[in-house]
């Protein structure tokens, strides 16, 4: 068995620890450091399997943009988040574990990469055939052979992305709903209104004693 082939279960071993950490964490700030151990593990699956562009795209997307996406879901959700901001120290040793076991696939997919000779790519791969990497070819090939299906996709996501907000910000009864220009338009004046109150009249305490009590504009005498 050869050091590669090694890496690759080590690499698949930890994907699908941490996938199983995901589902089965309780606290959601350790199934968010699973899940990114997750799509770091998958990503260096990629690379071993000379996918270097889904490599790099699912670090940069998933690891870089949507688990920030996540993490603000979590944040929005109504739940008791105080024990979660308070006590730092707890969720340092689970991020240490991941972020050695990342630094640990690093190095070793490195000592792959390093040891991986450009002759030994399969002359199957078109990439390798061409004599180019492969994020290289797929942006060539993307922007010259398959332009077109490429712009249609690019069409259909703005769209369904366009339908999601339209879904979402339509008018429902019983819901609640704000309007960016009335609060942009809005002045101090239409929201505070000082009132002059008249001084209340005498009244008489259990002493006997008159006091005269006054109002927000008026003075109070004994």
């Amino acid at each position: 068995m050869d050091f590669p082939l090694i890496a690759f279960y080590v690499f698949a071993a930890f994907a699908i620890a941490a996938a199983l950490g995901v589902i089965s964490a309780r606290n959601p700030v350790y199934a968010v450091l699973s899940l990114v151990l997750t799509f770091f593990s998958t990503a260096c699956l990629w690379i071993l399997a000379e996918a270097e562009f889904l490599g790099i795209a699912l670090v940069l997307v998933y690891v870089g943009a949507v688990m920030v996406l996540f993490l603000f879901v979590v944040m929005m959700l109504d739940i008791n988040i105080a024990p979660l901001r308070e006590g730092f120290a707890r969720y340092l040793p689970v991020g240490i574990v991941v972020a050695v076991v990342m630094f640990a696939e690093m190095l070793t997919l490195i000592g792959v990469l390093a040891g991986r000779v450009s002759t030994e790519m399969s002359a199957v791969d078109p990439a390798a055939a061409a004599g180019l990497s492969n994020i290289e070819w797929i942006g060539r090939t993307l922007f010259s052979a398959y332009l077109m299906p490429f712009e249609v996709a690019a069409v259909i996501l703005t769209v369904a992305l366009i339908a999601a907000m339209m879904l979402t910000l339509r008018r429902r009864e019983g819901t609640k709903h704000q309007d960016p220009g009335s609060q942009v338009r809005v002045r101090s004046g239409d929201r505070v209104r000082l009132v002059k109150m008249a001084a209340q009249p005498r009244r008489t305490t259990r002493t006997g004693a008159s006091v005269e009590t006054a109002g927000a504009g008026g003075e109070g005498s004994k």
